[in-house]
Order: C-alpha cells, then structure tokens, then sequence
C-alpha cells in the first residue's frame, strides 16, 4: 500500500537534494534520496529539483536512464513534483544553450527536454516590459493564482516566495498554469496537470509559504 508521506527525491548531479530533503522532513515526510530507473519505478512520490544548466541536466538524465522512468512515471498517475530547472525539464525544451549540446540544437533551437508538458523554456529579456531588469531574477516575489492548485491550498493571493532564475517556461497549454509572477511581465511561476506540479521558485527557501506548499503535497494521495 502506498504511504502518502514518502517523498523520493532524484538525485541526478544537478539538484539541491539536501535542502528540498530537509524541508520534506521539516513538514512531516518521509523524504529519501534516489538515482536509478528501479527506484523511480517503485516509488510513491517524486520529487525532481535541479539547479544549473538544462542542458548538462538532460544529457545527465539521459546518462543515467532517468528520462523514460520519469515519463512513465508521471503516466502512472502518482503524485510528482517538478522545482526550479526540475520544472523547466518537463517541457519540450530550452533556448539554454548549456556547452556541448550545439549538435542538439539544430532545427527550433531548442536543447530537448522531456516533453511531459508542450511548451519552451525561454530567457528573460533584460529590456523586458520596458524596464532594465536583473537576470537572473533572484529574491522575493507574489504569486497570482490563475486556477485552483491542490498544492496552493490555504494560501493567500499574493503570497511571496523566493526565485533564482535566468529563464522561464512558456506553456503551450495555458490551461496548465496554476500560479504566474511579476518580472518585467508575467510569467508562469507554476503548472498543474493531473497528478503533475511544477513550480519555477524553491518552495524548501520559501518559508512559511514553501512549508506549507510542501506540505500540501506531502498529503496528497493518488
């Protein structure tokens, strides 16, 4: 029988696993690092986090033959979570062109990603919006709900919590959108899709906010 409170996170070289770990237990999870297509396949939940290159992060995923099991994973219908560069993954690809993809790139431009969700991952503008923005966008910012999101539950309009991000994912679906931010313009600050969250910021730096989104998830059942 599944349990609700085991959270494996995937470990693929490029994750802040030990932090997103701690905020898991903080909330009352049972949180456990993972790295092969076994694990995967086998767990509960899932939680995918990532900071860096997209690009070094796929060929990573690619290596370790984690693409497909997290594909089919999501199509099993159990619960996963995507954060920062893990959301950005789960789209068709990024105009981020991470060193040693050049050959990737040919046709859209585009390094591949898993394509779970259509859409691209996109740079911000430092003209965006007509203003000089700072890229990457790092520190505070609201979220402006678009649609109802189990994990946005208990929160207010306007709740802050915490960026560190030089691009962003542009769905093609805009039915998927939960939450968006102001940088510059709006942008999508998160998706969901069935038993499927993303989120561009760090719920695990986000505090009282990422608690709580964190434990909304944590007690979700599939």
């Amino acid at each position: 029988m599944a349990d609700p409170s085991r959270i494996a996170i995937v470990d693929y070289r490029m994750g802040n696993l030990r932090s997103v770990q701690k905020a898991v237990e903080h909330v009352g999870g049972e949180a456990y690092i993972i790295s092969t297509p076994d694990e995967i396949a086998s767990a509960d939940k899932l939680i995918l986090p990532g900071v860096g290159a997209f690009g070094d992060a796929m060929r990573f995923l690619n290596e370790l033959k984690l693409s497909d099991p997290i594909r089919a994973f999501v199509g099993s219908g159990r619960p996963m979570l995507g954060v920062c560069l893990g959301m950005q993954l789960l789209f068709d690809g990024s105009e981020e062109d991470a060193p040693g993809d050049a050959p990737e790139n040919a046709g859209d431009g585009l390094v591949p990603g898993l394509g779970i969700l259509p859409g691209r991952v996109v740079r911000f503008n430092e003209d965006r919006g007509g203003q000089r923005l700072k890229v990457p966008q790092m520190g505070w910012n609201a979220l402006h709900w678009e649609r109802p999101d189990p994990l946005m539950e208990g929160l207010d309009q306007g709740s802050a919590v915490y960026f560190v991000h030089s691009y962003y994912a542009q769905p093609a679906d805009e039915s998927v959108v939960s939450t968006r931010a102001d940088y510059g313009g709006d942008f999508c600050a998160s998706v969901h899709k069935d038993n499927l969250f993303a989120m561009q910021f760090h719920p695990e730096k986000s505090q009282r906010v990422g608690m709580k989104i964190l434990t909304n998830f944590v007690g979700l059942s599939r």
